[in-house]
């Protein structure tokens, strides 16, 4: 399954740190992962709550196996394109092993 995570510059010098091939740790206090199912909404999470909080947000593009994601339910939080995943924080590594190729930038906003 193809999917998108809006991130900030600190999380996308911590993913460039990993080769492009994973996602950092949460932080204490972010029980949950959540990757969104289409680009239309990162780039909405991007341009609403990255950057005026940070001056910029990059919309980043993966894969990962399906048979590792068959395991989360998809979440809708507002309207119909607002889908996420919620991947516990304890299965984030476990997930980038599952990943397929490299993580992508595909958007930068500022």
């Amino acid at each position: 399954m193809k999917l998108y995570r809006p991130v900030n510059q600190e999380e996308l010098d911590l993913i460039i740190q990993l080769n492009w091939k994973g996602f950092p740790p949460r932080l204490e206090g972010q029980p949950i992962f959540y990757p969104v199912l289409n680009e239309e909404y990162a780039e909405q999470i991007t341009r609403e709550w990255n950057v005026p909080s940070y001056g910029v947000g990059h919309v980043l593009q993966f894969e990962v196996n399906d048979t590792f994601l068959s395991r989360f339910k998809v979440e809708k939080v507002g309207l119909d394109h607002h889908l996420e995943l919620w991947i516990p924080a304890e299965d984030l590594e476990e997930m980038n092993q599952n990943i397929i190729g490299k993580i992508e930038l595909i958007n930068t906003f500022t």
